[in-house]
Formats: structure tokens, C-alpha cells, sequence
């Protein structure tokens, strides 16, 4: 279920989004990706979603 505190701003269901992180940090989120059968978009989604979600 949605959280209903969660405003839709976008159009699409997704929004293209574009970082620089060092290498070490790309590189191991490759293989975290790789050696759990997901793809680096999913890892850094889940990631950043368990981030954002964190009590203050």
C-alpha cells in the first residue's frame, strides 16, 4: 500500500536520475548486484529507499 504522505510530483512512474560516486563505491555495488541476482538500479533503489525511510 502507498504511504498517502508521499506526494506523486512526477508524471511518469519514473524519473531518470544521474550521480558521480567514486568507483570503489560503483564497483561494489556491481558485485553486490551481481552476486545477489539484481541489476545496480535495484540495489541503489533499495538502498536509498531503506536510507530515506530511517527514522530521524
Amino acid at each position: 500500500m502507498a504511504d498517502p504522505s508521499i506526494v506523486k510530483e512526477c508524471a511518469d512512474s519514473t524519473q531518470s536520475l544521474t550521480i558521480e560516486i567514486p568507483c570503489v563505491l560503483a564497483e561494489r555495488i556491481d558485485r553486490y548486484a551481481r552476486e545477489n541476482g539484481s541489476t545496480v538500479t535495484g540495489v541503489m533503489i533499495e538502498a536509498l529507499d531503506s536510507f530515506l525511510r530511517k527514522p530521524e
